[in-house]
């Protein structure tokens, strides 16, 4: 069948750059931790572990009493479902606490800071969308990183 720009549908779809991404499983147990901010963020779904376009996203463990510096994200929403622990989220100064089955958005360019307000280990999903126009311009940090001489999670480019 013909659609009027000479290419067989079928053929046009497995040739368009829309199908350069493939499913894909990335496991965290394999992942890196990175601690620069605090936590155990482990990213397995971005551009880098999985050739996606539009966002990234994670697993996060936060130790009781850890938390998560503050910054913003001035490109992309965030989102995040808790699965275990009891925590609290500060959004632009403003406590919010979240528990098991909670989830929770992060609007662009609020500024956030995550603690682990119980006495468990915390794990949390995350996901943000859409990806800012370079790695390095996705967050700002706004209050002293725990870990500032380790790089941040790697996002962006190819892997």
């Amino acid at each position: 069948m013909d659609l009027g720009g000479g290419q067989d549908p079928v053929t046009a779809a497995e040739t368009s750059p829309a199908k350069t991404v493939k499913p894909a499983v990335v496991k965290a147990a394999e992942v890196a931790p990175n601690r620069r901010r605090g936590g155990d963020i482990r990213v397995t779904l971005s551009p880098k572990t999985t050739a996606c376009t539009s966002g990234f996203g994670g697993v996060l463990y936060l130790g009781a009493g850890e938390h998560v510096a503050e910054h913003y994200h001035p490109y992309s929403e965030e989102f995040l479902h808790v699965i275990a622990g009891e925590l609290e989220m500060k959004l632009d100064g403003e406590p919010v606490r979240i528990g098991p089955g909670d989830s929770l958005l992060v609007p662009i360019n609020v500024r956030h800071r995550l603690v682990n307000v119980g006495d468990v280990e915390a794990h949390v999903v995350f996901h943000l969308s859409p990806l800012a126009p370079r790695p390095d311009l996705g967050h700002v940090d706004t209050e002293e990183l725990p870990a500032p001489h380790e790089p941040g999670p790697q996002v962006g480019g190819p892997r």
